[in-house]
């Protein structure tokens, strides 16, 4: 696992309360993580999440994948948890917006200390946003705590590639991205395997690269103007960000960042 010093939660939460969030939102969409729909679609499916199962989304931000767990899983209902004030009420706004408050609600607290029951849900989900939390073993302790036995952890994540980085590669990416820290792949399957959950699934989505190059494109050839204007028509900011876009898409092509998903069954 590569870490840094100096990266917290308020950390995070200034992100997505500022233009940067809005920035991240602009690009990806409201789901924000790699691969979107197509990346959900995968995760549910390979977890088998239907009807009539209930479930807690950590780190939630604004609700997007439980919206989708809702709308295109028929899951009976979902719990999100988040940290940060602005995108719980961004999330139960547009929740309400799309009628479906009946079905999902949000909790604002940490995601290592929810305070939900323990054993009250029949599956954890999480994406790409447990890479912004510092106690990653906190994290998994909570996960484990809350799905009951016989439920399903199920989650991806930005992880270190099989090629890793440098320490100075991981120092630029990580202060880019304010990630404390990221796991690699066998990282995460040791952390669920000492929760006495079952992996059935860690592996690379494949994801990432296409993504990100996808993402470039997008801020370079269409959204320019767009993404100026969040960050207050700042040009040189705007060069700034470009450059560790382009950093963030070698380490992709290179094999030193990728996208995680994980399945796991709580013994």
């Amino acid at each position: 696992m590569k870490s840094i010093r100096g990266i917290g939660l308020s950390d995070v939460q200034a992100v997505y309360s500022g233009p940067e969030g809005k920035l991240w939102e602009l690009i990806m969409g409201q789901q924000v993580h790699i691969g979107g729909l197509q990346s959900s679609s995968a995760l549910a499916e390979r977890a088998r999440l239907g009807p009539p199962m209930k479930g807690v989304d950590l780190c939630c931000c604004s609700g997007a994948g439980m919206r989708f767990l809702v709308r295109f899983r028929d899951v009976a209902s979902v719990r999100g948890v988040d940290a940060t004030e602005a995108v719980v009420e961004l999330g139960r706004r547009r929740t309400s917006e799309e009628g479906l408050s009946g079905r999902i609600s949000f909790t604002l607290a940490d995601a290592c200390e929810s305070g939900l029951p323990s054993g009250c849900a029949d599956f954890v989900w999480g994406e790409d946003a447990w890479c912004y939390v510092v106690d990653k073993p906190r994290l998994m302790d909570e996960a484990a705590r809350i799905v009951r036995p016989g439920g399903t952890v199920a989650f991806t994540d930005w992880v270190e590639g099989p090629a890793g980085m440098s320490d100075e590669e991981a120092s630029r990416f990580l202060r880019f991205m304010k990630f404390p820290g990221v796991q690699d792949i066998g990282g995460y399957r040791s952390l669920l395997a000492d929760r006495g959950c079952e992996v059935l699934a860690a592996e690379d989505t494949g994801l990432f690269a296409p993504c990100v190059d996808l993402y470039i494109d997008m801020i370079e050839k269409q959204l320019t103007y767009d993404a100026l204007k969040i960050i207050g028509f700042d040009t040189a900011l705007m060069e700034s960000l470009g450059a560790e876009m382009h950093f963030m898409q070698g380490l992709a092509r290179a094999g030193k960042i990728a996208q995680g998903r994980f399945i796991a069954r709580k013994k």
